[in-house]
């Protein structure tokens, strides 16, 4: 999802609209601190890298924008709590991964339709043959992608898409530095071919 969809529906949520939005309403009241100048910038600097997370989690579209959207809330509330700045790319995503594994578990069955990941805007220019070959690309590494299990596949998103370092993704995902370089290894040889492509 795009950050400039995203910030509309969470606006129309904090205004009380009447239309109806699929994030739930804070309990507590929003902070002082909490400036919708900087939901704003979280959004637009965040909220792609959120949505194809919450994606590779629970692989249906519109639920990766529900949880994308809670994920910007509880972030953009939760913000003054964050002592360390430098870490907030990873704070945002391990809120999303916690809040996507939340919503499967409050579901109880993972969604089974097909997924895409966003593609990055390409100048107008491009020629057809070229879409066409782009297309097809990310197509196989989306297919090649549903072949992974939910742990090994988030992990391939946030190494080869969104490009953080071992450390950030242990830190996101909560788990041992040992077992997202062995996933990531195994993961790898079995995409190899579309991982070169995709590059």
């Amino acid at each position: 999802m795009r950050p400039a969809a995203l910030l509309p529906s969470i606006q129309r949520q904090r205004r009380g609209s009447a239309r109806p939005v699929t994030v739930a309403e804070p309990a507590a009241p929003v902070p002082a601190a909490a400036d919708p100048a900087v939901l704003h910038r979280l959004v637009v600097e965040h909220g792609d890298a959120v949505y194809r997370l919450a994606l590779s989690v629970v692989r249906d579209r519109a639920l990766a924008e529900d949880i994308a959207q809670e994920t910007m809330m509880k972030a953009w509330l939760a913000l003054p709590t964050l002592r360390d700045q430098g870490s907030l790319r990873s704070w945002v995503l391990r809120i999303a991964n916690n809040t996507a594994i939340s919503t499967l578990r409050a579901r109880r069955a993972i969604a089974v339709d097909p997924h895409e990941l966003p593609e990055a805007e390409a100048p107008v220019e491009r020629s057809v043959e070229s879409r066409v070959q782009s297309d097809a690309v990310v197509s196989e590494f989306v297919a090649a992608l549903d072949t992974l299990d939910e742990l090994s596949r988030t992990i391939v998103v946030l190494r080869e898409v969104e490009g953080l370092s071992y450390d950030e993704i242990a830190a996101v995902l909560n788990v041992p530095l040992p077992t997202v370089k062995t996933r990531l290894l195994r993961a790898r040889r079995r995409l190899s071919s579309t991982l070169k492509e995709w590059a």
